[in-house]
C-alpha cells in the first residue's frame, strides 16, 4: 500500500484538488518541512508514494504534502517508527474504506426501504374496495350466546 488512496487526479483540464500532484520534491521538502532526502526514503518504504511524471519525477499533493507532516508528527512527537508508522496509514486508509463501504450500503438499504414501501403503497392501493382487510379480533371475557330463532309455524 502506498500510503493513500487514490482517485481521479483531475477533475477536468484546469481543476485542481487535493490529491492533483504539482509539486516536485524540492517545493514538498520546504511546505512539509523535511529534507528532499527524507522524501525519498519515505518514499521507497511506501510510507509517502508521490505521482510521477512521465520522466519519473516525483509529483506531490497537497494531500501527500499533509501526510509527510503527519508522518513526522508521529515519528518525532510519539516516537512511533516508521515501520509502526506505515501500520497506521495502512489501517487508517483501512477505516476509511470501511466507513466509505457502511456509507454505501446505509444508502442502498435506504434506498430498498424506500422501493419497498412503494410496492406496499401499490399493493394497498390495488386492494378490491369490496373487499375488508382482516383485523385481528382482540380477546375479551364477554361471553355471547347465540339462540338460533325458532321457527314460526
Amino acid at each position: 500500500m502506498d500510503g493513500r488512496r487514490r482517485s481521479d487526479n483531475f477533475r477536468g483540464p484546469y481543476e485542481l484538488t487535493e490529491e492533483t500532484p504539482v509539486y516536485v520534491i524540492s517545493v514538498a521538502a520546504q511546505l512539509s518541512g523535511l529534507h528532499p532526502q527524507t522524501l525519498r526514503q519515505y518514499d521507497r518504504l511506501g510510507l509517502v508514494s508521490p505521482d510521477r511524471t512521465a520522466g519519473r519525477g516525483r509529483r506531490y499533493s497537497a494531500r501527500d504534502i499533509e501526510l509527510l507532516r503527519t508522518v513526522q508528527q508521529l515519528s518525532q512527537d510519539e516516537g512511533i517508527n516508521l515501520a509502526g508508522i506505515k501500520r497506521i496509514i495502512e489501517l487508517e486508509n483501512q477505516v476509511a474504506a470501511l466507513q466509505s463501504r457502511v456509507a454505501e450500503l446505509q444508502d442502498a438499504l435506504e434506498g430498498a426501504a424506500t422501493a419497498m414501501q412503494q410496492r406496499e403503497a401499490a399493493v394497498h392501493a390495488s386492494y378490491r374496495r369490496d373487499l375488508v382487510p382482516y383485523q385481528e379480533v382482540q380477546q375479551t371475557s364477554a361471553l355471547v350466546v347465540w339462540r338460533p330463532k325458532k321457527p314460526k309455524d
